[in-house]
């Protein structure tokens, strides 16, 4: 078995509930650039990651916060330590905002409108994620 096929396997359950919540993966740069580099309409990134608080508040919380969205929002993904490539693009998409993981990014025509670091998300429950995903996207 090789590394990345081990990677793979450990981390499928960290990107699968994502991906059933409607998030696209975005594995390579060129990925990142088709996803991010049309800078219309609005975009998240949720930059995951293996920690604790990814598994206990943050993927819990994004996926919470975009259920039932009504608008056109398109829900994107990289992972930190992962996609290190795909992970270091994306984040040239947000000058200013330092690497943080887990983070969330909302795009809005190809500007940042709302930032989530770890430090707002380390010892927050998924609820308080979920709601201010909620109250961010409700301005677009």
């Amino acid at each position: 078995m090789n590394n990345t096929f081990a990677m793979n396997e450990m981390t499928r359950s960290f990107r699968q509930p994502l991906v059933e919540a409607g998030f696209r993966e975005l594995l390579t740069p060129a990925d990142v650039d088709q996803a991010l580099g049309n800078r219309s309409g609005t975009v998240v990134v949720f930059v995951n990651s293996v920690c604790g608080c990814a598994a206990g508040t943050a993927r819990p919380g994004v996926i919470e916060g975009v259920k039932g969205l009504s608008s056109p929002i398109t829900l994107t993904t990289v992972f930190a330590g992962q996609e290190r490539e795909a992970t270091a693009r994306a984040r040239t998409y947000f000058p200013g905002v330092p690497p943080s993981s887990p983070s969330l990014v909302v795009l809005q025509e190809g500007e940042p409108l709302f930032v989530l670091e770890r430090r707002q998300i380390e010892g927050r429950s998924a609820e308080f994620v979920a709601s201010e995903i909620r109250r961010a996207l409700a301005s677009v």
